[in-house]
């Protein structure tokens, strides 16, 4: 057990917890016993982001520092990472900003004139001017924007390129512009330790021919965690194996630059940092806070509920920045990564309940619809771990969300068909794939709604129900709490209870005598840092 005890509480009383719900907060009596996780403090951020970033370029990490790859004439493009982290959105200024207006000054400070900005979106929706403005900063939208300054576009005639064949047979396309281009800087913020290294490139500025490569049913079976990255075990990290092959073959055929990021996990802002606290240590003051906000989030409607913890940026700080090769750099931004989020946890439970937020990567501006949520729970949620799952081989996950049959139209249509049309006939993610995938991913009306409006790729909800393959083969059952319906629940193959005393008794129903529980009491975000007793019957 953690020796950090508002990290690692075990619940002695009857004493409620606060849970998220979707954008509700809900007070959940847990039995005596119950072990609760918490995040860790934040740390604390550089004194200095911009100084930082500048020694990174300069003393860079197997690499010559970047203003010896500069001359005058050449061609840069400099790849960003998109809004899907960090979540919610930073502060001003993020990160990306300072990263940016680092790397426009030397650039200028060489005379290099030929330079375009890319977000790395993938298959994720475009970002609006609004949102491209808040991580880069008004001057620099301003002077770049729209020519110079762009989402990534996938489906955009003649606006990749083939860059050849893996030695494992993957086709490695790219964004035309990264490579055609004499020098790639890749600006990355990296939330979570699957993000980064040499999955920025090759997925970031990839089009289908390469994400199938990845994205699909087979290697998420062969994957442990994502959480979890181990380039040299292919059958414990198929896909971190994928990307990193990827990767380095883009690597030898294009001259890649990485500046990585990294974050604490600050992520609510005064008057609600509260919420990052263990209940155990609040002030009276700070207990009558939340006991205010639990009861206006019932009286407000949904939009007003989601708008008060969205409006307000997260006080992220930047708690590291290192640049150069790829591998070397994110080696060490992976180290801070897991210094800030990896909660040390012996032993795995036979019932792990799991809160489940507003937020996620794909619902920035949207509400979380239920494909979203299945994604949360046996997606991100099972998958924030590192040495092996929370949850035993066989176990019960429970959640607590209204499961709402609710999604956002100009963000998630393709959702809708999907959900609605597909799994009813069938959740096996392997028949999905093959049956339904490629029809899908060419339609022309999806497409479109990609490439010129605020739309996710057709073949992204594929991609989602993937996303929770290692999670739904390693538990039984998943139980809601709160479901505001049965349809939406059942569709997705859970069951529901109507309280949380209700889903533990069911829980238990299959569950071995006196069963473990854990409650994985997120957010801010953290992973847990499982370590495998003699009684546990972890893969």
């Amino acid at each position: 057990m953690s020796n950090h005890p508002c990290v690692v509480t075990i619940n002695h009383q009857s004493k409620p917890r606060v849970l998220f719900s979707g954008d509700q907060l809900v007070e959940v009596d847990l039995p005596i016993g119950t072990r609760v996780i918490y995040p860790k403090p934040p740390m604390e951020p550089l004194n200095d982001v911009k100084a930082a970033i500048r020694y990174a370029v300069n003393h860079p990490e197997n690499s010559e520092p970047l203003f010896a790859k500069l001359k005058p004439g050449m061609k840069v493009t400099i790849a960003i990472d998109d809004l899907s982290m960090p979540l919610p959105p930073m502060a001003k200024p993020d990160v990306r900003q300072q990263m940016l207006e680092v790397v426009l000054e030397m650039l200028e400070d060489y005379a290099i004139d030929d330079v375009e900005m890319v977000i790395a979106t993938a298959f994720h929706r475009p970002m609006k001017e609004e949102e491209i403005r808040h991580i880069v900063g008004d001057r620099i939208y301003n002077a770049y924007a729209p020519d110079r300054l762009y989402n990534h576009d996938a489906e955009l005639p003649d606006g990749m390129v083939h860059l050849g064949t893996t030695k494992e047979g993957y086709d490695v396309e790219i964004n035309a512009r990264a490579a055609k281009s004499d020098l790639l800087i890749y600006l990355n913020l990296t939330f979570v330790p699957m993000n980064g290294g040499f999955k920025s490139v090759g997925t970031g500025l990839a089009g289908y021919k390469t994400l199938k490569a990845h994205h699909n049913p087979g290697t998420l079976r062969k994957t442990k965690s994502y959480m979890d990255p181990n380039f040299t075990d292919k059958e414990s990290s198929a896909l971190a194996s994928a990307m990193e092959s990827i990767g380095r073959f883009i690597n030898e055929k294009i001259d890649v630059f990485h500046i990585e990021s990294t974050i604490n996990n600050r992520m609510f802002a005064k008057p609600l940092d509260f919420l990052g606290k263990n209940e155990d240590d609040l002030t009276p003051m700070e207990q009558l806070g939340m006991k205010g906000l639990i009861r206006s989030l019932k009286m407000l409607p949904q939009p007003a509920r989601q708008a008060i913890f969205e409006k307000v940026p997260a006080p992220y700080g930047v708690i590291a920045v290192h640049a150069g090769e790829t591998e070397a750099v994110h080696k060490l931004i992976l180290e801070k990564c897991f210094q800030q989020l990896a909660v040390p946890v012996k032993g795995q439970s036979d019932i792990v309940i799991y809160p489940i937020p507003y937020i996620s990567p794909y619902n920035v501006g949207a509400f979380l619809n239920p494909l979203l949520v299945s994604v949360m729970a046996e997606g991100y949620l099972f998958n924030l771990h590192r040495g092996a799952p929370l949850l035993k081989k066989g176990g019960t996950i429970i959640i607590t969300h209204p499961c709402t049959d609710k999604f956002d139209k100009e963000q998630h249509l393709a959702y809708v068909e999907f959900f609605h049309k597909l799994l009813p006939q069938t959740r096996d993610a392997m028949e999905l794939h093959k049956r339904f995938e490629k029809e899908f991913s060419r339609n022309p009306a999806y497409i479109q709604m990609y490439r010129s409006g605020n739309a996710y790729h057709p073949t992204h909800p594929f991609y989602m129900w993937y996303w929770g393959e290692n999670g739904r083969k390693h538990r039984n059952r998943v139980i809601v709490v709160g479901a505001d319906n049965e349809y939406i629940p059942k569709i997705l193959g859970y069951e529901t209870a109507r309280t949380m005393q209700e889903a533990i008794r069911k829980a238990k129903e299959t569950a071995p005598q006196d069963p473990s529980i854990t409650c994985f009491r997120i957010c801010p975000l953290m992973l847990a840092d499982v370590e495998v007793t003699d009684e546990d019957n972890a893969e």
